[in-house]
């Protein structure tokens, strides 16, 4: 018996054309939605990584005016505060801001941040850096600088 070839069904493209153009429209917009994730990604990261060389900049220049009133009288502040003032400038000296990618750079500044504060502290000074949002002193934290 002869076996007998069916004829292509003329409404097949039609029903799928849906399917078709649904499939297409993903890939358009997965493609588009990759491109448009990178940009905005690296406008992202070129903010941040602005906002914390900026707030480098403010502890080191801190640093600076620090140690230019030590240079006119050397015993403008205490012993541990001097040592303080120190650590700290060779912790801003170790934070590298050429690698953004070192997991470390978060605790890195984290610390800056603390020992910036007990140098404030220990010269009874206050001085607010405006660059970071200020955290609520309503629960309990610090207040940031």
């Amino acid at each position: 018996m002869a076996e007998v070839e069916e004829a292509p069904d003329i409404f097949e493209s039609s029903l799928s054309l849906e399917d078709s153009h649904l499939r297409q429209g993903f890939d358009d917009g997965f493609r588009d939605g990759l491109e448009a994730g990178r940009a905005e990604g690296r406008e992202a990261g070129r903010k941040a990584g602005f906002e914390i060389g900026e707030e480098v900049g403010f502890y080191t220049g801190c640093v600076d005016i620090w140690k230019a009133v030590l240079v006119k009288d050397p015993h403008a502040f205490s012993a541990r505060s001097q040592r303080t003032i120190k650590l700290l400038e060779e912790q801003l000296r170790v934070f590298v801001l050429s690698k953004p990618g070192d997991s470390q750079l978060g605790d890195l500044l984290d610390m800056i941040r603390a020992r910036f504060r007990a140098i404030l502290s220990l010269l009874s000074i206050q001085i607010h850096y405006d660059g970071r949002p200020r955290e609520s002193v309503h629960d309990g934290s610090f207040a940031s600088f």
